[in-house]
């Protein structure tokens, strides 16, 4: 007998947002971050041509779908890939890839030029760049249409720092490219695409987040302890993947096209408290082919040694999802207690949440959340 999830999967018109149908799916798994785009997967099944007929409005690139749990939208995102199985018994499912907003953007290409040559807030230009790639305008768009649009809200998050930026039409930038070349400078922001249903009127948001310089939620901390509500934990620590030194290359500048052409790049950033410490030389380095700023490459070298100095740990912990657990997780800063024979003191630590991935119930397996962490 199949269990019967919590999750209500929504299907709607990505442009539009009118709902299409609500559909069982089964084996789902979903997840979402902050800095890159959140997945869902799961399958649609099939046992007659009635659902076969409701099954068939969902069409990849043009369907949006969330998942409910409690009244509450816990997901939402794109469709992107379908596949459509037979069985050797003849029984037909659905599996759906999907990804979170987020992912539109890096669908779309800057095709204009976008130039801020003096000090702009970094939020508006942000803002500018998902205002453009918004908007759904074409050469043969019909007399008189409105465009048609994504329908992406905006916060009203106060800008903290100015930047200068530029992108040229026919360099074709990616626009998720452009945010995070935007964001990864020094004094930087996070950005995602939150979901949720508006209090008063019950419609579907979706609006972009902007934190300066990180995305914080709610104003209480959450409480996780072991024993207690928390299943497991891992605390990986990785020095292959850090460093205590940075250099960030840029774009060739070279105007003679016979010479050998090189890019510029930063000067070298040291984390010296770690040196002074102990640490060996561990060097990190990156490639930014569209900065041609000597200054812009320091600042992305000082920023990219500061999240990853000497070994990078991101920890996690895996919950019973219930009642004291709310939908919108990213951001929020949790209490982690833990006594155990490693922690045999007690760890009582602060930490913000970055990922979380959510495993549906099915045979045998409870509600569970795994929760991804940095230092608060």
């Amino acid at each position: 007998m199949a269990i019967e999830t919590p999750y209500r999967a929504i299907f709607c018109d990505l442009l539009t947002d009118q709902t299409l149908d609500i559909l069982p799916l089964r084996d789902v798994s979903f997840d979402d971050y902050i800095g890159k785009a959140g997945s869902l997967s799961g399958t649609v099944p099939i046992p007659d041509k009635a659902i076969a007929d409701r099954v068939k409005k969902v069409r990849e690139g043009r369907t949006a779908v969330y998942l409910e749990r409690g009244g509450d939208l816990w997901w939402g995102g794109i469709v992107w890939t379908s596949t459509l199985q037979s069985s050797g018994r003849g029984v037909l499912t659905l599996g759906i890839q999907a990804a979170t907003f987020d992912s539109y953007a890096g669908r779309r290409r800057i095709r204009t030029d976008i130039t801020y040559d003096t000090p702009t807030d970094q939020l508006e230009i942000a803002r500018r760049l998902w205002r453009e790639l918004d908007v759904q305008t074409y050469p043969d768009a019909p007399a008189g249409e409105e465009p048609r649009r994504l329908g992406i809200t905006f916060g009203n998050e106060i800008p903290k720092f100015q930047k200068t930026a530029s992108w040229r039409k026919g360099d074709e930038t990616v626009y998720l490219e452009a945010l995070d070349q935007l964001a990864a400078t020094e004094n930087g922001f996070e950005h995602q695409i939150l979901v949720y249903r508006d209090p008063v009127t019950g419609q579907r948001i979706r609006q972009l987040r902007i934190g300066e310089p990180k995305i914080v939620t709610g104003a209480t901390d959450l409480v996780f302890d072991r024993p207690g509500v928390i299943l497991s934990y891992s605390f990986p620590y990785d020095a292959t993947r850090g460093g205590t030194t940075a250099v960030a290359r840029g774009a060739s500048t070279n105007a003679n096209a016979a010479a050998e052409s090189r890019p510029i790049f930063s000067g070298t950033q040291y984390a010296s408290d770690l040196l002074v410490d102990g640490w060996p030389l561990i060097d990190l380095s990156s490639d930014h082919n569209e900065i041609s700023d000597q200054l812009a490459l320091d600042s992305v070298a000082a920023t990219e040694l500061a999240q990853a100095r000497g070994a990078v740990v991101i920890p996690s912990i895996s919950i019973h999802l219930g009642g004291i657990v709310p939908p919108a997780l990213l951001g929020r800063v949790a209490r982690i207690r833990i006594t155990d024979e490693w922690y045999s003191q007690g760890l009582d630590a602060r930490y913000r949440i970055i990922g979380v991935k959510i495993t549906p119930p099915e045979r045998g397996r409870a509600d569970t959340a795994e929760l991804y962490l940095e230092e608060a």
